[in-house]
């Protein structure tokens, strides 16, 4: 019996349509993001991208627990001095939920190549209609 790789020959990928509406941002993004990797998955390979398309709906309904809306800030820095710039997660979700959930799910995600690769694959929505219909995808409770 041989151990079993997984490469781009042989892996399958699926749809999931996870719904964010009243669950905490972080926790729908361990999700999303062990899907994203495939780590469900009996073909798990650690160093292959073996994980499946994830469609997020409702992000803008997401909730994030205690004062993180009034505490937390979303931070991007040019590279230049002065270049830093903070927006309150209050002002973030109400805008661009898409960019919070995009966020939480790749801090979710380890720092390599294959991250790249399985955020692509990722598809969120700040509302409750999407345009993957036509893949049937299943809904992740």
């Amino acid at each position: 019996m041989s151990t079993f790789m997984a490469n781009k020959a042989n892996i399958e990928r699926k749809w999931y349509v996870v719904d964010a509406a009243g669950q905490p941002l972080g926790k729908t993004a361990v999700i999303v993001a062990d899907l994203l990797r495939g780590k469900g998955k009996v073909t798990y390979t650690p160093h292959a991208d073996c994980g499946d398309n994830v469609i997020v709906i409702n992000a803008g309904k997401a909730v994030l627990t205690g004062n993180k809306m009034e505490q937390k800030y979303y931070r991007t820095h040019s590279g230049w001095v002065g270049g830093l710039k903070e927006t309150k997660y209050r002002i973030l979700m109400q805008e661009k939920p898409e960019v919070a959930m995009r966020v939480a799910v790749r801090g979710m995600m380890p720092r390599n190549i294959i991250t790249k690769d399985s955020l692509k694959r990722l598809h969120i929505y700040a509302g409750e209609n999407h345009e993957h219909q036509a893949q049937k995808p299943e809904l992740v409770k």
